[in-house]
């Protein structure tokens, strides 16, 4: 097995953008959903709520985060300075630290996508740990829902595509890994493995929402129903989650690379 493809979100677009090389940090990739938009509440949004959020591209840039949208001007979101007071935000059931990127995010936001927001960013790597259900002493995690990585394989996905009356790209579900060379679902059976310098433990597969419905080109649902109505059929587990790829934390850090060799410990 080897590893395919690298995502870091935000990428341009969320469109496919893959990345050669990546360091495995205690939250996940370097840069990797650190910033997080919320609402008037302090509550994130996602495209759950938002689909229109998809047609948001966002792409890290030295020194702060690029963002543009049909029909507005682009903007440059300068990282927040160190001494910026942090607020609390709300992800799921968690109360994280966070720090506001400023009036004109939180304006050019609104605007796009027509409801109250606003951008924080992650500056305290330590604001929010990893259930403690899953956790070992000091796992952390990003904005990410849960685990600071995903990881997915092109053989789950081709099964899954070979029972769908369209095919999908590995886009709609967002991961960070993408591995080649598995036999389809074989990410089912892993507690750990090792990918270039690093290596990861495997604490649950990844129960999916809505989001991969959502055309990440347009903000449309071509079928509101897929790919979890497929999914339902042989991929729920005895609580009735639908599963598709496996969530990690790191154990080891390093550098993981596109074509390292991928085992299974």
């Amino acid at each position: 097995m080897r590893l395919a493809e690298i995502r870091i979100y935000p990428v341009k677009s969320l469109r496919g953008d893959a990345h050669a090389s990546a360091a495995v940090e205690p939250r996940g990739l370097a840069g990797d959903r650190r910033w997080l938009v919320v609402d008037a509440q302090n509550r994130f949004l996602t495209q759950r709520e938002l689909p229109h959020m998809a047609t948001v591209a966002a792409r890290n840039e030295p020194g702060g985060l690029a963002l543009t949208a049909p029909d507005r001007p682009p903007l440059f979101v300068p990282m927040p300075p160190p001494d910026a007071a942090p607020r609390q935000v709300t992800i799921w059931r968690d109360t994280v630290e966070a720090v506001p990127a400023g009036p004109e995010a939180e304006s050019w936001l609104t605007d796009a996508l027509g409801v109250p927001c606003s951008l924080v960013y992650q500056a305290n790597p330590a604001s929010r740990p990893v259930a403690p259900a899953y956790a070992a002493p000091g796992d952390v995690v990003s904005f990410a829902d849960g685990f600071p990585l995903l990881v997915t394989t092109t053989a789950s996905l081709a099964d899954l595509n070979a029972r769908l009356s369209t095919p999908l790209p590995m886009l709609r579900f967002r991961p960070n890994l993408v591995i080649e060379g598995a036999r389809p679902w074989a990410e089912d059976h892993w507690h750990r493995i090792r990918i270039g310098t690093a290596s990861f433990r495997a604490p649950k597969p990844c129960d999916r929402c809505s989001i991969p419905s959502i055309d990440q080109e347009t903000g449309h649902r071509p079928d509101p129903e897929e790919p979890l109505r497929t999914l339902k059929k042989f991929r729920r587990d005895n609580t009735g989650r639908v599963l598709f790829g496996m969530n990690l934390v790191p154990e080891t850090f390093g550098t993981v690379r596109v074509g390292d060799e991928v085992k299974v410990e």
